[in-house]
């Protein structure tokens, strides 16, 4: 199974949990029928990327990344890279490399998607298509920051940083797919 057969099958399964969530997936699904290369960062047209919602142990604190080229607070993650096997792989691979931590046990089903305009590592204006996952540290995880970020902290999940406002619902999404662990 190829990673695009794995990012097709993976948002066949998901039943989102509200009309503009549905939208999205059903965005995603005809994206992915018209092109074969929408994993590749090099699809120009868009391709699709891979976030982690990183919460603590107790769900109380999620790991956010000062990203050096938006210049704000977001989620871990990034693009897929040809090693990835699935979705989730490539999450959580993100959400390591990001965040220094290892253990980190991810629930395999997206949680949200979001498509927004970027210039990203080619250099030109296009899409990413990013589908997010729950993932969950160990407890008393430190995180050790990368190069891939100007900051790296935990913030309360009812306290995020000034100027991530828009990060709620995607971080609220992600509680009850870790409510179990």
């Amino acid at each position: 199974m190829t990673l695009h057969d794995d990012v097709v099958s993976t948002l066949s399964g998901w039943r989102p949990a509200d009309a503009a969530q549905e939208s999205l997936r059903q965005a995603y699904l005809g994206f992915l029928a018209a092109r074969d290369d929408v994993c590749r960062r090099e699809c120009a047209a868009g391709h699709i990327t891979a976030s982690a919602v990183l919460l603590d142990t107790d769900a109380e604190n999620v790991l956010l990344t000062l990203h050096p080229r938006v210049g704000r607070w977001l989620q871990l993650g990034g693009h897929c890279e040809p090693g990835d096997a699935t979705l989730a792989d490539a999450a959580l691979r993100e959400a390591r490399e990001e965040s220094g931590i290892e253990d980190l046990l991810i629930e395999p089903v997206p949680v949200h998607l979001d498509v927004h305009p970027i210039t990203c590592s080619l250099g030109v204006p296009t899409r990413h298509f990013d589908v997010r996952f729950a993932v969950r540290a160990p407890r008393g995880a430190q995180p050790v920051q990368s190069d891939e970020s100007d900051d790296l902290r935990w913030w309360p999940v009812n306290s995020l940083p000034k100027g991530s406002e828009d990060l709620a619902e995607l971080v609220e999404a992600a509680l009850p797919a870790t409510s179990a662990g």
